[in-house]
């Protein structure tokens, strides 16, 4: 959905979940900036039993001059109404009577979604959807510096001050907003009360330990998400703790922080785990979140919490291919296919010695430019640096640009200046000469390797993908999604 489609509405009230929060109040105060943009008459509200009263929102509405108001009730049925950062239908979210809805959210799908919809669940806020849908319509709200840094306090709220960001969309927008730092300082230290306060003393004292994997999981009341960071934080640095979840029930969510200090569980993976079908989870290796939707679960929270802990420590095998001697007769032999992919020399972008950040869905990876510096581009817009010489003995040169359509385009920025270009602008297409032999087989049981050439972060491998050996190297271990292998390699005719 684009946002002009509902530019033909004329009565339009945009509404986002009872006891808002900061992202939400962003998101709506940003598509009432571009309704008065476009010259037409809205009004934000929010409605159920509680009116705004946490001190850093107060200080966010009237510092940022957020147009929101309360409503108990509303007497007329509008033209078009615009649920933010809630789903219409959902519990948290008092139902208010429109000829036509119109759904914006960042989370999980729960109800049936309306045509003027535009749901995103894999962003860490709403306020990044919004931010990404104006930037569609050609403006730019940096125009606004209020708006900028409440769109900011957004993301950084919903992502527990940004430790749970991990979508590159999300990244973006936090490079480009010109902000209000000294506002965004004074809102994060008004953020605890004195009840939450107690509430993080209490939730700390009733914590569970389960010694065979070493993780605490720990329940609080309803709090500000943010204090479920604080909480497994601070009993993160437990002697013996390796993994931390803390977590509240409220009436409409389960929402869940992740702490890990060790290389052998990621954050944002056991978070994406424990929420898989019944929400959604994500972030950084060591510090991740989510939410899961009480409707979804076929029990209690503490029991599925728990369960999906237990499952996730007893699923995997870890592999550290240093140490690894992987049998070849148990496996079949390989060759390489040739395949199509992009390349992209870097110093036609940015001149050598420019220190530059490349930007994918896998992370942020930064490099200097060098005359001989190339960007590989996969069959899945993943990204690799290589030098020509390497990039000449694997590939041959087509002569014609690279194009192929991802879920997000790589980027790269010059780190000195801030200045950000699109890779697939540059780039040109090679094909692979193939030929490569290795060992493989698909896996039956979930692993976590650590390759040879990286220690300290693992690769996942899920039954139904395919673990590698170099026919020369049977040190070089790797994983290999099942989906992709098929379009990477044949069997081969090499008697081994």
């Amino acid at each position: 959905m684009k946002l002009s489609q509902l530019l033909s509405f004329n009565d339009i009230v945009i509404q986002c979940h009872d006891n808002p929060d900061a992202d939400a109040l962003a998101s709506g105060a940003a598509l009432m900036w571009y309704f008065e943009k476009n010259n037409k008459k809205a009004r934000f509200i929010y409605r159920g039993h509680n009116q705004i009263t946490k001190s850093n929102l107060r200080i966010m509405l009237d510092e940022l001059h957020i147009p929101v108001t309360y409503e108990e009730e509303v007497t007329s049925e509008p033209e078009l109404l615009i649920t933010v950062d809630c789903q219409y239908g959902q519990r948290n979210i008092t139902q208010t009577p429109a000829k036509t809805i119109s759904i914006i959210d960042h989370h999980q799908v729960t109800v049936p979604l309306p045509e003027l919809s535009e749901v995103r669940g894999n962003l860490g806020s709403c306020s990044t959807l919004v931010w990404d849908l104006i930037r569609e319509e050609g403006l730019d709200v940096n125009e606004n510096k209020d708006l900028a840094t409440a769109l900011y306090y957004g993301v950084y709220t919903d992502t527990n001050r940004l430790s749970e960001v991990s979508h590159p969309l999300d990244r973006d927008m936090l490079d480009t907003l010109s902000i209000q730092r000294s506002l965004i300082t004074k809102m994060s230290n008004s953020n605890i009360s004195l009840r939450e306060l107690k509430i993080t003393g209490q939730a700390i004292l009733s914590y569970e330990f389960f010694n065979k994997h070493n993780y605490l999981i720990i329940q609080s009341e309803p709090c500000d998400p943010n204090i479920l960071g604080v909480i497994s934080d601070f009993s993160l640095e437990t002697d013996k703790v390796d993994v931390c979840l803390a977590y509240y029930i409220s009436s409409y969510e389960v929402k869940f922080s992740v702490r890990s200090c060790v290389k052998e569980v990621h954050a944002n993976e056991l978070a994406a785990f424990l929420a898989d079908g019944v929400g959604g989870g994500g972030g950084h290796i060591y510090k991740a979140g989510g939410a899961l939707r009480p409707e979804k679960l076929t029990k209690d929270a503490p029991s599925f919490l728990q369960e999906r802990m237990e499952a996730y420590f007893e699923m995997f095998t870890i592999l550290y291919a240093k140490d690894t001697n992987l049998d070849p007769s148990d496996m079949e032999l390989y060759e390489k296919l040739p395949q199509e992919v992009g390349t992209v020399h870097l110093s036609d972008i940015y001149p050598p010695n420019t220190r530059i950040e490349i930007r994918t869905l896998e992370g942020d990876v930064s490099i200097s430019v060098e005359e001989d510096s190339y960007l590989m581009i996969g069959i899945e817009g993943e990204v690799y640096p290589i030098n020509r010489k390497k990039l000449l003995d694997r590939y041959k040169e087509l002569g014609r640009p690279y194009s192929r359509k991802f879920d997000y385009s790589p980027s790269i920025k010059d780190i000195a200046t801030g200045e950000r270009k699109d890779v697939m602008k540059y780039a040109q297409a090679v094909i692979s000469h193939g030929g490569g032999l290795i060992y493989a087989k698909p896996l039956d049981h979930c692993i976590k390797l650590f390759t040879s050439w990286d220690e300290e972060k693992y690769y996942l491998g899920n039954i139904g993908d395919y673990i590698a050996v170099r026919a020369e190297d049977m040190h070089d271990i790797y994983i290999i999604k099942g989906s992709l292998f098929p379009q990477l390699y044949r069997r081969s005719e090499t008697v081994s």
